[in-house]
């Protein structure tokens, strides 16, 4: 069994308008880059990061966003977590299906960001909201 990722680095970000969401974005691609992350790699994390954080947003009616820099053992990667205190996700399992929206939009914004990251985690009641941990490990 593998030890949990040791934090090196933490920033916290509010997400309460479209622009927190640009911003948000702006800041995980500084961050990818400062980890050295290829540029594939900082384009997958970025993307998904911009489609949690515009969930948040729209579907969560805004949250907090976490930045984080983790190490575990030899391996360094980003991960990205995303809270908030809406309604949650009724239907989990349907949430996570392509083609599968509530809003109008493509569908593929939960199961199009899992494919993008190195790990993805997510928790979601009515009674708590949202809470969505993405992970991009350097290669």
């Amino acid at each position: 069994m593998s030890a949990a990722p040791v934090v090196a680095r933490q920033e916290s970000f509010q997400l309460h308008s479209s622009a927190d969401v640009v911003t948000a974005r702006r800041m995980v691609r500084e961050w990818a880059q400062g980890l050295g992350l290829s540029i594939l790699d900082l384009t997958k994390v970025v993307t998904a990061a911009s489609e949690l954080a515009r969930n948040a947003v729209v579907h969560g009616g805004g949250g907090v966003m976490h930045v984080q820099v983790v190490q575990a053992g030899e391996r360094e990667g980003l991960r990205v977590i995303f809270k908030d205190q809406g309604p949650g996700i009724q239907e989990i399992e349907r949430a996570m299906q392509d083609g599968y929206t509530t809003g109008g939009g493509m569908g593929i914004g939960l199961p199009g960001a899992k494919r993008l990251v190195n790990e993805f985690d997510l928790l979601s009641t009515a009674a708590e909201g949202t809470c969505i941990t993405i992970v991009r490990w350097k290669a």
